[in-house]
């Protein structure tokens, strides 16, 4: 009788441990908790993002140079928000950063240059960049210094163009496309000084980071400058002596991108922002706030 007590007493010291534990009638508590249906997904991360595929509560960090870039993004951000979702706009003054930030991940994606750049600093620098989307093309501008127009300008003048690769071509290309220069044949988007055939005026090209060009605009005779530093300068394309032809290569060579690291292209989060990036609401602030020096392509 006594060993029958004893092991009746086991057994109920036994359920009721398990009960502490988290059983369930009987069964152990070996399911993880549900999903927390208003959590998503990190950008960035390929896990689902909570029922129903939410992206309430995310954040998306994007670089961007100032002008269009992070104006543009200001309306995409509002209309993030619209969803839940945290556009966090990290502004950069160079075509460098945005880049390697993408690249190391502290960044979910960039939005300041033209593919053309993007392919070159994949080549150049072993990065895993990839284009998720073609937002808009800023047409390259020549604009005047010390000289006001091209009639006027003197034999040895000195115009100053972008240092970096893509970005010098382009301005050689414009200088061609006015009749003050002659490339060689084939230069095309790859062209340098180097591959300057004909100088009948003898130009002093003069190579300066991107950045700096409009700043130096009063020190030269013109200057080729790209259309976010010369919005950022407070010119207008309508004051350019002379604009890139948007039937040339330009519109598609340089059209400006929103960038990932490849294999994030098809995260939900990076798709969200790619919806609001190409968004007829973009459209419209683009098309009525920079008069032609922003077109957007889609």
């Amino acid at each position: 009788m006594k060993k029958l007590l004893s092991l009746l007493l086991s057994g109920a010291l036994a359920c009721s441990l398990l009960a502490a534990c988290g059983g369930n009638g009987g069964t152990p508590a070996t399911n993880p908790p549900a999903t927390n249906p208003g959590t998503a997904a990190p950008a960035g991360s390929n896990a689902p993002a909570g029922d129903g595929d939410s992206l309430d509560g995310t954040t998306i960090k994007i670089g961007a140079t100032p002008a269009p870039h992070v104006e543009i993004l200001e309306v995409v951000r509002d209309l993030l928000a619209e969803e839940g979702i945290t556009l966090d706009i990290v502004e950069f003054n160079d075509y460098i950063l945005p880049n390697t930030a993408v690249e190391d991940g502290s960044l979910d994606a960039n939005y300041f240059q033209h593919i053309t750049y993007m392919n070159d600093f994949n080549t150049e620098n072993g990065t895993h960049l990839a284009a998720v989307a073609d937002v808009h093309y800023e047409p390259f501008g020549l604009y005047a210094g010390k000289t006001a127009s091209l009639d006027a300008l003197a034999d040895g003048a000195k115009i100053a163009v972008p240092n970096d690769t893509t970005n010098e071509a382009r301005a050689l290309l414009l200088l061609e496309q006015e009749g003050l220069i002659t490339l060689k044949e084939g230069a095309g988007i790859t062209a340098t000084k180097a591959d300057i055939a004909e100088n009948p005026k003898n130009l002093d090209i003069v190579e300066l980071e991107a950045s700096q060009v409009p700043s130096r605009l009063a020190d030269v005779d013109l200057a080729v400058i790209n259309g976010n530093y010369a919005l950022g300068a407070g010119l207008k394309v309508s004051d350019a002596l002379a604009v890139e032809s948007a039937d040339g290569a330009a519109a598609t060579a340089y059209v400006n991108v929103l960038t990932v690291k490849e294999g994030k292209e098809n995260d939900p989060a990076i798709q969200a922002l790619v919806r609001a990036l190409l968004s007829d609401e973009v459209k419209e602030f683009i098309t009525n706030t920079y008069e032609g020096a922003v077109v957007a392509v889609f």
